[in-house]
């Protein structure tokens, strides 16, 4: 780059910034004060937002790519990909990585897409456990590739696992996720269990009419299995034709679920869980339920997310971005990312605007977010 370009980008930057900063609170002042001013928090005020939310969670989608076409995740004609060029490089996923984890960022979890078919994702994560002060390294998959590769992952420094499981009915699962692969995903369960890993947890997506008969036999696999089934409530994104129909709220598959075991006990919440976790008596594993939907955990949000083309997301089901990479791209000292990054966290909004408006806006399809 010459230095008439780096001229011209750091003026850009500066020009975002700005912008950020008067959209915030209508002041540049105002926004640019705040983060500066980290001196009288504990905790970074970069990641700090106007309700006093600390988001120390990080969540890095990999890639867009995916082997399964799950019906909730992506559209049945696929998605555009983006071009290659565009997508975040190694270095730079561990660039913004180590940025976040010097601001109080302790735990990252790597999605996509599939991040499994991601070929460096072992060199990525043996580089993210050298991070001083990062102190859980997580991943969700769909498991199609788990049981071949978790022993090394595992020993690169993964900490925990989430894996996708909509049906237990073959045949529902190939229809819910328009590929072959139940039994290769069993094996993957089965495997990060005999690693040790406990619990893994299992992220089912409720949908009504499709697999809310199966709510009794996903519950009756924490018996003797140290597994935590998370129950997630069907949640609207672009081209995953979302109705409010066929969603089974939290109550309704709490209430199916006492009525097999009445005896059903309620655990204590940590204070930034999304779950809400149950336990029947003498079994192994436990219940989960994540109530986006009927029951949100805006309030005690902690979360931040970057697109595998380098965009931050603040919120989930929010429509707006900023571009990381590009002012990764354009040259910007760590001190201009952190000063657009703070901006974007400060406009981040007390909650999000309820499903019926959600499924009325512009957002990216779930595949294009990171899982």
């Amino acid at each position: 780059m010459s230095d008439g370009q780096r001229s011209g980008a750091g003026t850009q930057i500066w020009l975002q910034l700005t912008l950020l900063c008067l959209w915030h609170d209508g002041t540049q002042r105002g926004c640019c004060k705040r983060l500066r001013d980290d001196s009288i928090l504990p905790f970074s005020a970069f990641l700090t937002d106007n309700f006093g939310r600390r988001h120390n969670y990080l969540r890095i989608s990999l890639t867009e790519k995916c082997n399964f076409r799950c019906q909730y995740c992506m559209p049945e004609e696929g998605v555009k990909l983006t071009p290659r060029g565009q997508l975040l490089s190694t270095s730079e996923v561990l660039t913004l990585a180590r940025l976040f984890v010097q601001e109080g960022v302790d735990k990252i979890r790597l999605t996509g897409g599939e991040p499994l078919i991601r070929p460096d994702v072992l060199h990525i994560i043996t580089e993210l456990r050298k991070l001083e002060g990062l102190k859980t390294i997580a991943m969700t998959t769909n498991g199609m590739n788990l049981a071949r590769l978790l022993p090394n992952l595992k020993d690169a420094g993964l900490d925990l696992i989430n894996i996708s499981l909509d049906s237990l009915v073959p045949a529902k699962f190939e229809f819910i996720v328009r590929r072959k692969g139940f039994h290769k995903v069993m094996e993957g369960v089965e495997k990060a269990i005999e690693l040790g890993y406990s619990p893994v947890k299992i992220n089912c997506v409720v949908m009504r009419g499709l697999n809310e008969d199966e709510l009794l036999d996903f519950a009756a696999l924490t018996e003797k299995k140290p597994l935590e089934v998370r129950f997630i409530e069907y949640m609207p994104f672009d081209g995953n034709k979302w109705n409010f129909k066929k969603m089974v709220s939290y109550q309704e598959m709490l209430d199916r679920i006492r009525q097999k075991w009445p005896d059903l006990e309620k655990l204590q919440a940590g204070q930034t869980d999304t779950a809400k976790t149950f336990k029947v008596p003498g079994f192994k594993g436990q219940l989960g339920f994540i109530t986006s939907m009927s029951d949100h955990f805006c309030r005690s949000c902690n979360r931040l997310r970057i697109t595998a083309d380098g965009n931050l997301k603040v919120c989930l089901f929010g429509n707006s971005e900023v571009s990381l990479r590009d002012v990764l791209r354009s040259g910007a000292s760590d001190e201009e990312l952190l000063q657009i990054i703070g901006a974007a966290v400060g406009r981040k909004k007390k909650q999000h605007a309820g499903m019926f408006s959600i499924s009325q806006m512009k957002n990216r399809p779930m595949i294009l977010i990171g899982g």
